[in-house]
């Protein structure tokens, strides 16, 4: 597991490489992560945005950005957490993962909370020693 925390938000994240859904012979690599955010801080904050930075094996950068996440924009109150999985295809059997999401509070300031860079890993990548 991964974790960050940013102005006392935790955000923590598991990866699973997902055989069923891959496809190696035609390059399709597929995996789900879960994601964790705590609010360990003494205010309300609401996840308004994400931004991921997706990096293949080839050191191809993707990015990912929109409004919320899985269709919510959940508000976390202090003490509470909101967990998710979703997903991610590369053409590649290897790659990273990280990025950003953007807070609120009930007063209206916005900030970026870190989501921790996490490994896509898969048994047909070939590690390589320099």
């Amino acid at each position: 597991m991964y974790e960050k925390i940013t102005r006392s938000i935790s955000v923590s994240v598991r990866s699973f490489y997902l055989e069923d859904q891959s496809a190696p012979e035609d390059d399709r690599f597929v995996w789900a992560y879960r994601v964790n955010i705590e609010n360990r801080g003494k205010e309300t904050v609401q996840l308004m945005n994400r931004h991921w930075r997706i990096t293949d094996k080839l050191g191809r950068l993707q990015e990912v950005k929109g409004p919320g996440v899985v269709g919510e924009q959940p508000v976390l109150k202090p003490g509470e957490s909101f967990e998710y999985t979703s997903g991610c295809p590369l053409t590649t059997p290897s790659g990273i993962m990280a990025g950003s999401y953007e807070m609120s509070t009930g007063g209206g300031e916005r900030f970026d909370i870190e989501i921790p860079a996490f490994s896509l890993d898969s048994p047909y990548d070939t590690a390589t020693i320099n």
